[in-house]
């Protein structure tokens, strides 16, 4: 403890020595170009000596400062504090900015009182990039660069006095270049516990990690997407700023090219996660997850091999972590090296590969199988590559043509067999197809329907061959047998068509596709109805008869009569056919636009 004194003491004498000697050289030089008749402007100090700007906060350029909007952030990961509490203040390049910074200056003042000294006082955690300074009466209450390299983070832990303030603001002066610079940027607000000033609503916090460098008071924003960043979307095109239903995943090469910033976002109740995959199936991937526990969010590496859990990688190369959980939506932010060599399980990221997206619940940081098929990159990205806009899909193109397939066979083919079956044969008595009467050839294409109804249909054929003689007393038992098979085969066919499109790997946008799906049955039932009364109102013109032998009768005087009929029923299967058809390319283009 003795020898932490006396070497803060040396330090601090060195640097009042070194201050100053550099006021004394300052007054040398200028009482020179007073004799000389050459008298400029002061010029900034490259290495951070700016105590005489601590005011005003304007750095000496003699330029004006910059009027566009500031691509820096200033953020905090408390929102309220007590005296002598610890709040770590982070500075940092925009997400949507490619962009660097050499010179800046942080302050905390009074919310209420911006012209007056600063309060308060900093710890450095990086002294070879940051010093402090003396603002007003209190050394260390100010924070600058100690050396004009380029920068794109830095932070400070700014520690609240005894007697603060009830609402204190950070402000903060950036320097890109020499000309080009933004003044007193204005940072987030704190407020001392028990104030009756009111708190943020929403609360940004790095993670515990002791390579944290960044964290945020506002969302993630899509803006700089293939300009600046890589994005991933879902939907396509929307903005997590101002979309809460948005997904979406971000990433951005620094500029020396030896590290990538990921931005993760998404309505998730416990966990959002993406994964670098070789494949668009999952197993041997590297991962990265968000999860919210209790209201924290840790950001953590992992490796999954085949369809088993995650498995944690060390978590010591991942950097810059921050977080924000609000209104449903979890953000993460983290930062890591392109190339890991001493870690097997982590790839690369001068490769390319596919981007899973996923999201689902967790309970006391324990995640459970993602809630909805993962969203998947159409193409493979290389990480570090050039900026783009990634289109995905969450439906690989074998369940998208096993839906086409289905839902021709569901909604089309066996609606429309029936259909002929049960009200189109009579006009057909003699026509065959390979031997068989033509209502009969319906059966073949039943087994695309699944293995219900496929053995229905199979039944159906079968009970045909078997079928007694029209005369048979035991003909009645035939006919309800296949007339109730062939209806139970339409209904669990409609089932089988409302459960499909809802499925996790073929997710239909809703309410349209059920709402779609009930006005097919609908269409069904219509057709159904109009052609039982058509025929109801035919068969009303003879004597009616439940014996086999006067239906044949009535099935011949059908067919002479056929030339009328067939023109109102021909008339109804067209327009049936054309509706079906309408349905089906409805559900195949929202199918192709998963």
């Amino acid at each position: 403890m003795w020898e932490s004194r006396v070497r803060f003491k040396w330090q601090v004498s060195a640097e009042r020595k070194s201050s100053h000697n550099r006021v004394s050289a300052m007054w040398r030089w200028y009482f020179l170009m007073l004799l000389t008749g050459h008298v400029g402007p002061i010029t900034g100090y490259s290495d951070g000596e700016v105590s005489i700007a601590c005011g005003d906060m304007v750095p000496q350029h003699g330029h004006e400062p910059s009027p566009d909007p500031p691509p820096y952030n200033i953020t905090v990961d408390k929102s309220t504090y007590s005296p002598g509490d610890n709040i770590t203040v982070y500075l940092q390049v925009a997400s949507s900015y490619r962009t660097f910074f050499k010179g800046f200056l942080i302050e905390a003042r009074d919310a209420g009182k911006l012209t007056f000294s600063a309060v308060g006082s900093f710890i450095l955690t990086d002294p070879l990039e940051s010093q402090l300074l003396l603002c007003g009466h209190t050394q260390g209450s100010g924070v600058s660069h100690k050396t004009s390299t380029k920068k794109t983070h830095i932070q400070a832990v700014w520690v609240a006095p005894q007697d603060p303030p009830q609402r204190v603001r950070f402000l903060v002066t950036v320097v890109h270049e020499y000309k080009v610079y933004w003044v007193r940027i204005p940072g987030p607000v704190v407020s001392l516990r028990g104030a009756t000033a009111a708190p943020p609503t929403t609360v940004y916090a790095p993670t515990t990690s002791p390579r944290a460098t960044a964290a945020l008071s506002t969302p993630f924003s899509s803006l700089g997407c293939s300009h600046n960043k890589s994005c991933l979307r879902d939907p396509a095109g929307c903005h997590p700023d101002s979309d809460p239903h948005c997904f979406f995943l971000s990433f951005i090469t620094d500029q020396e090219e030896s590290s990538v910033m990921f931005e993760l976002s998404g309505p998730a109740e416990g966990y959002m996660s993406f994964a670098l995959s070789l494949d668009k199936w999952m197993g041997n991937d590297d991962v990265y997850l968000c999860v919210n526990d209790g209201g924290r969010v840790t950001i953590s590496a992992a490796h999954v091999t085949g369809r088993t859990h995650p498995e944690l990688e060390t978590q010591e190369d991942l950097w810059g972590q921050a977080w924000r959980v609000a209104d449903g939506v979890i953000q993460c932010r983290f930062q890591r090296n392109i190339l890991l060599p001493r870690l097997e399980n982590r790839f690369s990221l001068n490769r390319s590969y596919f981007l899973f997206l996923a999201h689902g619940r967790s309970q006391q940081g324990l995640i459970h199988r993602h809630d909805q098929q993962p969203l998947i990159s159409t193409t493979r990205k290389k990480i570090n590559g050039h900026p783009e806009d990634l289109c995905g899909s969450r439906s690989p193109l074998l369940i998208k043509f096993h839906g086409v397939l289905m839902l021709t066979a569901w909604m089309w083919t066996v609606s429309t067999g029936v259909l002929i079956a049960r009200h189109y044969k009579h006009l057909w008595p003699d026509t065959t197809l390979l031997g068989q009467r033509l209502w009969f050839q319906r059966a073949g294409s039943h087994p695309y329907i699944g293995c219900t109804v496929m053995a229905l249909s199979v039944i159906q054929p079968i009970m045909a061959i078997f079928r007694p003689a029209p005369e048979s007393p035991r003909r009645f038992i035939f006919s309800w047998m296949h007339f109730a098979a062939g209806t139970v085969c339409q209904i669990l066919a409609a089932v089988c068509v409302f459960l499909g499109v809802a499925q996790q790997a073929l997710l239909l946008p809703s309410p349209w596709s059920p709402a779609v799906l009930i006005g097919w049955l609908l269409w069904i039932v219509l057709a159904d109805l109009l052609l039982l009364i058509h025929s109801y109102t035919h068969r009303s013109r003879g004597n009616r008869n439940s014996d086999d032998k006067e239906n044949i009768l009535f099935a011949q005087s059908e067919k002479q009569q056929r030339g009328e009929i067939s023109k109102v029923k021909r008339v109804v299967l067209l327009v049936f056919l054309a509706g079906n058809t309408g349905f089906l390319a409805a559900f195949i283009k929202a199918i192709i636009s998963v």
